[in-house]
């Protein structure tokens, strides 16, 4: 089978040279460019991130496209806060995933990637039909550019997944999986959710977490290896399932120990790829 790739995620805040010349100390082929501030996305900042990735023989492998307002992550205030849920945040929202999605096709990334929230579990439920039709504006506003739309995991099961791919039947979409996220949402068992919509994953992260422990806060982060996430199982069944993209390592916490369990994750996973 062929050795997947592994990757990094890089804060387009950060500036272009900078994430791209990290990825590449750390040793990494490919990285996720994450960017929550929709004003960078200018022809300059695309210039310098494809130079970037030119000089230090980095691929991009899709654009994570943060929206604007706030978001709460938790599950008190996270259903009404994140994502294309809430609909009096939509429009803005979806303004930025479109300067997303332009800005991808500048650099050259295949897709664009974000959370879409809280998805009603219900079909009945009224948010669900405005929802679809924000979607199929955004879908297919990246289908027109040649780009896939990738469904971060995190706030909605696997099955609801599923069923917004099959309600909005496009073919240029996929999912981003963040085994971590099933779990610290407490939606899914990741290696399990791959027998729902293993078909449709085109992006990972490798990230370790754990199941929450009440019913407000979401579970917690952990380094690589030392969450619940069954990374040999998960890498083994995507294998299996016929996935060649790549494991982006996501750490969110700052400073040296990130520097530290990003080192130690790549060891992890160099053993298992």
């Amino acid at each position: 089978m062929t050795k997947l790739k592994l990757g990094v995620m890089a804060a387009l805040a950060h500036g272009p040279e900078e994430i791209l010349k990290r990825v590449h100390d750390f040793g990494l082929p490919t990285c996720q460019v994450d960017c929550w501030q929709p004003e960078l996305f200018t022809d300059e900042t695309a210039d310098r991130l494809v130079a970037a990735a030119e000089t230090y023989g980095v691929e991009i492998t899709t654009l994570w496209t943060g929206t604007p307002g706030a978001h709460y992550w938790d599950f008190v205030r996270g259903p009404v806060s994140i994502g294309l849920v809430p609909p009096e945040s939509r429009d803005m929202r979806v303004a930025a995933l479109k300067a997303g999605a332009a800005f991808a096709v500048r650099i050259g990334a295949p897709s664009i990637t974000t959370h879409v929230g809280f998805i009603p579990e219900s079909m009945t439920n009224p948010l669900y039909p405005g929802l679809l039709n924000t979607l199929r504006d955004v879908v297919e506003y990246c289908g027109a550019l040649g780009l896939e739309f990738w469904f971060e995991t995190g706030q909605e099961t696997p099955v609801v997944l599923l069923r917004v791919i099959e309600d909005l039947g496009y073919d240029n979409l996929g999912i981003n999986l963040d085994p971590a996220n099933l779990l610290m949402y407490g939606k899914a068992n990741p290696v399990d959710a791959l027998d729902v919509f293993g078909q449709y994953v085109k992006g990972v992260h490798a990230k370790d977490g754990e199941y929450p422990t009440n019913g407000r806060e979401l579970g917690v982060e952990k380094p690589l290896g030392e969450g619940r996430v069954n990374f040999p199982a998960l890498i083994a069944k995507l294998k299996a399932l016929g996935y060649t993209g790549a494991l982006t390592i996501e750490r969110e916490i700052s400073g040296p120990q990130q520097n530290a369990d990003i080192r130690r994750a790549i060891e992890v996973l160099n053993a298992l790829v």
